[in-house]
């Protein structure tokens, strides 16, 4: 690499060759890695029981029934009996998996520490950031032992001395133009600019791009819920009832006077008739 008195550089080709393609080669192919092993250390869903699986249904029968009380199919006299027979169902405690709550049983919260399935999923993210945090490091540590001070590309656009610091990382060197990029920006460049293609490689739904976990601490998720940790469906049966009564005051029929409304649609009846 040589350069001129003003701010002129010629790079040496290999440094293309030896340089700026297997830095960006490696990172890509540690991307895919990445992906691969987190898919293979993602544990198998555990089969639910028979009473969970009724516990979950509960809910989602719930749910359906309130999404479709405003012209509903249902007749009012089925509608109200369905939504009073859940709502009792729910008060009473007959979907829980561990039957109806004892009278004189003191309310227990779940504890996802003492829940296999939470534990799982403690663990499971606790190994995803550890593929993510230990091949940047290597790289990280690849790229300063070998190619520390490398300038490798000149990029085609103008931009303002802003992007001085971050674009020339590991040179110092106040009077280059801005536009050039040191190997180490350059490892950050691809760090944060590879998710396009990782996408287009191997989908939407990939775990190969690191920058997106980079602000999520590997214990996070043992302060959030995850699909493994256990829910009170106590609290959650309690809040359901009072969307169903809720619903119940939205209700309407779709068929009501239907009979009219055909009638006046293909104008057998004046358009303000009442009968």
């Amino acid at each position: 690499m040589s350069s001129s008195s003003a701010v002129s550089l010629y790079l040496d080709p290999q440094i293309r060759d030896w340089v700026l393609f297997p830095i960006t080669l490696v990172m890509i192919l540690v991307g895919v890695l990445r992906h691969y092993v987190v898919v293979l250390l993602q544990a198998t869903p555990k089969k639910l029981s028979r009473a969970a699986i009724r516990e979950q249904r509960a809910l989602t029968r719930c749910q359906i029934l309130r999404a479709t009380s405003a012209n509903s199919p249902i007749p009012p006299s089925f509608y109200k009996a369905i939504s009073q027979n859940l709502s009792e169902a729910l008060k009473a405690g007959t979907y829980l998996k561990d039957g109806p709550p004892k009278a004189d049983a003191p309310p227990t919260t779940p504890n996802p520490l003492s829940d296999p399935a939470a534990m799982d999923g403690m663990m499971a993210g606790m190994k995803t950031q550890m593929v993510m945090m230990v091949p940047q490091m290597v790289i990280m540590g690849w790229i300063n032992f070998f190619f520390q001070g490398f300038v490798l590309i000149k990029l085609p656009f103008p931009l303002t001395l802003g992007f001085k610091s971050m674009l020339q990382r590991g040179i110092e060197t106040p009077d280059m133009d801005v536009r050039w990029v040191s190997s180490l920006s350059w490892y950050f460049l691809n760090f944060f600019g590879l998710n396009g293609l990782y996408r287009l490689i191997l989908g939407g739904d990939n775990s190969a791009d690191s920058s997106r976990d980079m602000t999520v601490s590997p214990f996070a998720s043992m302060g959030t819920a995850q699909p493994g940790q256990p829910q009170d469906f106590t609290k959650l049966y309690k809040a359901e009832r009072d969307n169903l009564e809720f619903a119940e005051g939205l209700y309407s029929w779709v068929g009501q006077d239907v009979d009219m409304k055909v009638l006046r649609k293909y104008g057998k009846l004046p358009p303000n008739s009442k009968q």
